[in-house]
């Protein structure tokens, strides 16, 4: 069968894609989808009817396909487990995905819509957070959750199993990925989805938080929970995104040296991500910093160019030996 092609955005900076799941009753049929472009104008006043997933690829070599306009089209295996969660037995839903919406083959467009990102989060109607199929007792791990909300203690506390099922699920992968902080973070509305489960963003915060004791023996575990809940919890009182000139979106939550200060322990496939990942988030005027993603840049110009940025453009800057992100 015919792989799908890419039809070019229209020209400016507000043409996105969005995905259409079609329904249907049979949950082991194949993944039904088409691409349409929308236009989202630069303003944050209200919401669009789409929701945008947060998730994590999964191993990019173990793919399966889905079906855009009946052309195959190959997604990671996590991917392709949130869309059949995510697909009604009846209604249409529309979706923004990275890995669809965005022609990842052509660099241009990436390095231009990641620009967007906070735009896109922001404007939509929810952000939709996929942590994966149920495994390791995740269901009574998200019950214990929902209960534990608003609560300084639980009569089940002293469950070893209930709290090894809460350790496990805030062990996955999504909570170490640093492109999720500014995911959540724009978001005027959060699901979170495991499996068959849901929860309401805010709700999962309470009863996480409610459950700190579970955790407070993990200092780096604690870290990451701790940055995501907050970003969750405050993001409802955000007043939105800005533009800047550069027609980079932004939430200005805080200076650029603090967010990398804060989050420099979250992973990312590329470094370039390390420093992409936070702009979005960044109250800075990037407009003359150069940090505009790029991936062509060497990884050694852009950490000379972030040094400079952070410290003075007085200084020099020499890098060598640099391994892994």
């Amino acid at each position: 069968m015919s792989q799908y092609c890419y039809s070019p955005l229209s020209p400016g900076r507000d043409s996105i894609r969005l995905l259409r799941l079609l329904p249907h009753e049979d949950e082991t049929a194949d993944i039904q989808c088409e691409l349409f472009e929308y236009s989202l104008p630069n303003s944050c006043k209200r919401t669009h009817l789409y929701d945008a997933l947060s998730y994590v690829w999964g191993n990019p070599e173990e793919k399966l396909p889905i079906f855009i306009h009946n052309l195959r089209f190959d997604v990671t295996v996590n991917l392709r487990a949130a869309l059949s969660r995510l697909r009604n037995h009846s209604i249409e839903r529309i979706l923004w995905i990275d890995a669809i919406c965005i022609d990842q083959a052509n660099r241009e467009e990436k390095e231009h819509q990641i620009q967007s990102m906070a735009k896109i989060y922001g404007q939509a109607n929810r952000v939709v957070v996929w942590l994966g199929e149920a495994a390791d007792d995740s269901d009574l791990a998200f019950e214990e959750i929902r209960i534990a909300r608003g609560k300084k203690s639980a009569n089940s506390l002293d469950s070893e199993k209930i709290q090894q099922a809460v350790l496990a699920l805030l062990q996955r992968p999504w909570f170490r990925r640093i492109w999720i902080l500014q995911e959540v973070a724009a978001a005027r509305n959060v699901l979170i989805m495991c499996g068959f489960k849901k929860i309401d963003g805010y709700v999962f915060c309470l009863g996480v938080d409610s459950l700190k004791d579970f955790y407070e023996a993990r200092p780096d575990l604690q870290g990451l929970i701790r940055s995501v809940t907050y970003l969750i919890r405050e993001a409802i009182f955000r007043p939105g995104y800005s533009m800047g000139s550069s027609g980079r979106s932004s939430l200005d939550i805080c200076p650029l040296g603090e967010l990398m200060d804060m989050y420099h322990a979250h992973e990312a496939t590329k470094r370039h991500d390390k420093v992409y990942a936070l702009l979005g988030m960044s109250s800075d005027d990037l407009s003359e910093a150069n940090l505009l993603p790029n991936y062509r840049d060497p990884w050694e110009e852009l950490l000379q160019r972030l040094a400079k940025f952070l410290l003075s453009e007085k200084i020099s800057v020499e890098t060598w030996g640099l391994l892994g992100a």
